[in-house]
């Protein structure tokens, strides 16, 4: 008979406990700032429906509405990390509905930004360029990086027809001016592609396999801003110059869409270089046609200083 009368009070005593346990939840639920207005702004939530909905309130009260108890993001207390709740009463119930709070909006937009910019075998650290890292001390790419914060400035809703060409010797930062501009117009929501083009070529070919040549070079020609690295420094078939540079060059000249390009050559010494295929051909006119697009869809920006891969 001990024992039971000992389990008992046992359980007694924790019933009592839980009962004060609840009280005093009950108490802090129905005193808090947010609660106690939502009962006064509805009637309807008489002391019996507060009851009887007290863990629904008190899953609403305890959670963060505008990250006020979140140090960050990451760190996020609610139930659903980066949404809050919100309270919707119909008659005498209690809804809760989730939202995505400020923190989460604005990782979603970073993420969607970064969505924006598209590369083809490009180096992270060319895709996290930016212009306030840009070298300002460098006397001999003033005029670049000139012509550069000058360009975005004047962006608008409007993208402009021409990108810029920026030439210059090896290593002085070329390929990371295109990548501090991608990221510029990712924050406009403006999307970029940026194609390293010895691989293009590599790409392209081993496209014809797969018959996926014409999709790829559709997405090249339509994307609002395509960027070129190092053009003049692959291995060209006639074929690749005249019937894939030259298409999507023709096009977006034709749609009045920017190009940006980068180079060790200036355009003369392009022009050069494009005349002669790999079969050892000289096709001065056709190299001519494909120039003069580049002029067309980019302005020259010569780019000096010195060697920063030393």
């Amino acid at each position: 008979m001990e024992p039971i009368q000992r389990s008992l009070k046992k359980w007694m005593r924790d019933h009592k406990q839980f009962q004060e346990r609840m009280n005093r939840m009950k108490e802090e639920v129905v005193q808090s700032e947010e609660v106690s207005q939502l009962i006064r702004n509805h009637p309807s939530l008489t002391e019996d429906a507060v009851e009887k909905q007290l863990i629904k309130l008190y899953e609403y009260q305890s959670q963060s509405k505008d990250c006020e108890k979140c140090p960050s993001r990451e760190e996020c207390i609610n139930i659903l990390p980066g949404y809050v709740p919100r309270a919707e009463v119909e008659g005498s119930e209690v809804k809760l509905a989730y939202d995505k709070c400020r923190r989460q909006r604005k990782v979603e937009e970073q993420q969607k930004q970064k969505t924006l910019v598209k590369s083809l075998h490009m180096p992270r650290e060319i895709l996290e360029a930016s212009l306030s890292r840009l070298d300002l001390k460098d006397p001999d790419r003033g005029s670049a990086v000139e012509k550069t914060v000058r360009y975005i400035e004047n962006l608008n809703e409007e993208l402009p027809s021409k990108g810029l060409y920026f030439h210059g010797p090896f290593g002085v930062g070329k390929t990371y001016f295109l990548g501090a501009i991608a990221n510029e117009l990712s924050d406009k929501n403006i999307p970029s592609m940026i194609i390293y083009m010895p691989e293009f070529v590599r790409e392209i070919k081993a496209s014809i396999k797969d018959d996926s040549m014409n999709e790829k070079i559709e997405a090249f020609k339509e994307t609002p801003v395509l960027m070129l690295d190092d053009i003049g420094a692959e291995s060209q078939s006639a074929w690749f110059r005249d019937e894939v540079l030259g298409s999507i060059l023709h096009y977006r000249m034709m749609e009045r869409l920017p190009v940006f390009f980068t180079s060790n050559y200036s355009l003369a010494e392009l022009e050069k270089v494009l005349m002669l295929s790999n079969r050892g051909d000289v096709e001065q006119v056709k190299a001519k046609r494909i120039t003069e697009r580049i002029k067309q869809l980019s302005q020259a920006v010569n780019v000096d200083g010195r060697n920063r891969r030393e």
